[in-house]
């Protein structure tokens, strides 16, 4: 039914509808290619020549020759197998097959032998692999589902459906979290979960992001040697909802939000979707960052949650839509109703006691102590908000676009673009005019300026996507999708010329 190659090692795996994964050695077939000595046949006795005869006899009927040989027969399917897989650095094979089952074997020198048994599938298993990153086997099968399972907990993490079609076969990108299935209609391409690093910008120079179940703080007046800062950690967090048990995949934090508004103590909003939606509140001290943490206080919510003021924040409800006030107790301290029905997100408003409402195609700046809405504006699939450092615009990122308004959320410009907006940063520095008055966004596969003016233009291409999180002359700080800090060289002259001809200072400056 199938047959692999083994990433590094002279070995073929197969699978076949006799009920059994057979593992070949191939290395007198590539010693014969390359000319080397495969050397002679050890010393045996009459019945282990015989029986060596007949594998040699058996090897010459399938392939031709007898420089291919069996090493394992992997026994234990009770139907046919569909399909085998090598794990790309662990001695380990993974099987589907027609008795709904996905097994797990590991090698060794001498022998092979079973791990596990993976059950779930409602019908035969088509294919299955290892992803090439992380320890997971995907499968997919006649019963229309691919599978994620956990390879070290080896239960099951995720389920995708497809309503009316049977998937049939699986394949991995080597470097990218691409995985491709086909179906009974043609072909999905998906990916396991989201990429994009949970991060907010924190006081001074310093920005708050998440790697893994890390919790650090990037401080960039710590540069040295070419580098973008110090990494200094912060908490671990705990794992959430039913995951909990593993690193499943989507439990990550999606969100995270830090209080700019209390200048003693760091406040730091983590969020996820896990079960729904959940947040939980990590306290530590500035002077210490490291030292003492308080944590502990979760709940749920849906969306991001965002600091009003000091010692307060609020939340989505996930069931009626209220703005939920907690103080940093999590303690409830006020509920209010939504101003219009479908809100399904809030964001930073810029200001103490003011939230940026998503509803729709609609943005809302609500103030939660009087509950007035203070401006709207149109924006479709809102994926984000970038305040400027001064407070006086706001950059609206959707999904195929860029909306700048100022503080009370009336529009400046709108810009369209013909690929997704993955992430985005005003330039902070603090000379040549384009504080505030810059803004950096990135794409897949470039950089581009957006002015307020509604002017555009490409500055970079990068060759993997990354996400900005700070701007300073012609430097571009950002995470890429491994959490990492990077620093990247932008040049911003069109930009500041297109600046500098809108506030007609194009004398002084280029002349």
């Amino acid at each position: 039914m199938c047959a692999a190659f083994h990433p590094s090692e002279d070995l073929i795996v197969s699978a076949s509808l006799d009920q059994t994964v057979r593992v070949w050695d191939t290395t007198g077939l590539r010693k014969k290619q390359l000319g080397e000595p495969t050397g002679g046949p050890p010393m045996m006795d009459s019945r282990q020549s015989a029986a060596a005869s007949t594998a040699m006899n058996v090897q010459a009927e399938l392939f031709g020759t007898n420089d291919v040989v069996v090493k394992y027969v992997l026994e234990g399917h009770d139907r046919g197998v569909n399909w085998a897989a090598f794990h790309p650095t662990l001695p380990l094979l993974a099987s589907a097959a027609d008795d709904r089952q996905v097994k797990l074997w590991r090698m060794s020198e001498t022998k092979a032998w079973e791990v596990d048994t993976l059950r779930g599938h409602a019908n035969n298993v088509s294919c299955c692999l290892f992803h090439p990153k992380q320890e997971l086997v995907v499968s997919n099968s006649e019963d229309r589902s691919i599978r994620v399972w956990d390879v070290s907990k080896r239960v099951g993490v995720q389920t995708f459906r497809r309503e009316g079609d049977r998937f049939w076969i699986l394949a991995a990108h080597r470097s990218q979290n691409l995985l491709a299935a086909g179906h009974d209609s043609g072909m999905i391409v998906f990916k396991l979960e989201r990429e994009r690093p949970a991060s907010a910008s924190g006081p001074g120079d310093k920005l708050y992001y998440v790697r893994g179940r890390e919790l650090f703080c990037h401080d960039y007046s710590r540069a040295t040697g070419g580098s973008s800062g110090v990494d200094v950690p912060i908490a671990s967090l705990r794992r959430v909802g039913q995951q909990a048990q593993t690193d499943g995949i989507g439990s990550g934090p999606r969100f995270l939000s830090y209080n700019m508004h209390n200048p003693k103590e760091g406040n730091v909003l983590v969020c996820s979707e896990v079960d729904g939606g959940c947040y939980e509140l990590i306290s530590f001290s500035l002077t210490n960052a490291g030292g003492s943490v308080t944590d502990g206080k979760r709940g749920s919510c849906l969306g991001p949650g965002v600091f009003l003021g000091n010692n307060r924040f609020a939340v989505l409800d996930r069931a009626k839509r209220d703005i939920v006030v907690k103080n940093m107790n999590n303690e409830t301290t006020k509920r209010v109703a939504a101003p219009v029905p479908n809100i399904d997100c809030l964001y930073d408003g810029g200001a103490p006691g003011r939230i940026i409402l998503r509803a729709d195609d609609r943005a809302l700046l609500f103030e939660v102590q009087s509950r007035r809405v203070l401006g709207e504006l149109t924006a479709p699939k809102i994926k984000n908000v970038v305040w400027s450092p001064d407070g006086s615009k706001v950059a609206l990122l959707c999904k195929y676009g860029v909306v700048i308004a100022d503080r009370q959320l009336e529009q400046l410009c709108s810009i369209s673009d013909t690929v997704r907006i993955k992430s985005g940063a005003w330039d902070c520095s603090n000379s040549g005019g384009t504080n505030s008055n810059l803004f950096i966004y990135t794409t897949l596969h470039h950089v581009k300026y957006c002015l307020p003016t509604g002017d555009t233009g490409t500055i970079r291409t990068l060759d993997n996507p990354i996400y900005a999180t700070r701007v300073v002359k012609d430097q571009l700080f950002c995470l890429d999708r491994e959490a990492r800090s990077r620093v990247l060289s932008i040049d911003t002259t069109e930009a500041k010329f297109k600046l500098a001809l809108a506030n007609k200072k194009v004398r002084n400056n280029y002349t």
